[in-house]
């Protein structure tokens, strides 16, 4: 399920907000600049499909996306527990980062959460299949994918080098619960 959790930068265990319901997490998340929506994501993927096939299934959402935001490179990322080196993979996202551009990602299967760090708070949106969340350029923030990753999400960039991260050195990520799709579900 869906969820964000707003959290004083300074109390990583008592939650100011906790929702499920999309079009409060849309308001909440665009009172601060970040883009949320919910689009189909109804094809299931077979454990073959490629970058290529991803991108033909969502070809027609793609384009708009792209020709509104004026997106010129667009890929696809696939992560299983069965990843290549998934454990340093993970740990690359762990800490908290800007980018010189928004951060769109559209979930087509499987979840991952992302830690955004405004305003002395820490937004913390439990993307799953269906969700497109875009955080401004300059937006600190991480992600985590969880122990056992399962996920496959189309990435967005207004760069042809794509992704490239700054780090902030803040240690902030470091007090705050790791994303446990589980423990997010029986919450």
């Amino acid at each position: 399920m869906s969820c964000l959790t707003v959290y004083l930068e300074s109390d990583a265990h008592r939650p100011e907000l906790r929702t499920a319901d999309p079009a409060l997490i849309a308001a909440h998340l665009a009172h601060n600049g970040i883009l949320y929506e919910r689009w189909t994501a109804d094809v299931p993927l077979p454990a073959s499909a490629d970058a290529d096939a991803v991108l033909r299934v969502y070809a027609a959402p793609i384009e708009r996306l792209t020709e509104a935001r004026r997106y010129c490179t667009v890929d696809v990322v696939r992560v299983t527990p069965e990843t290549e080196c998934v454990a340093a993979l993970r740990g690359r996202f762990l800490d908290e980062h800007t980018h010189d551009e928004d951060e769109a990602r559209f979930f087509v299967e499987g979840a991952g959460a992302f830690y955004i760090h405004l305003k002395s708070r820490v937004f913390r949106m439990v993307c799953e299949t269906g969700d497109l969340l875009s955080i401004p350029a300059g937006t600190p923030h991480w992600f985590d994918m969880g122990a056992k990753p399962h996920f496959t999400s189309i990435r967005f960039f207004s760069r042809p080098d794509g992704w490239v991260s700054t780090l902030t050195g803040d240690t902030i990520a470091a007090r705050f619960p790791c994303f446990e799709p589980d423990a997010v579900r029986a919450a």
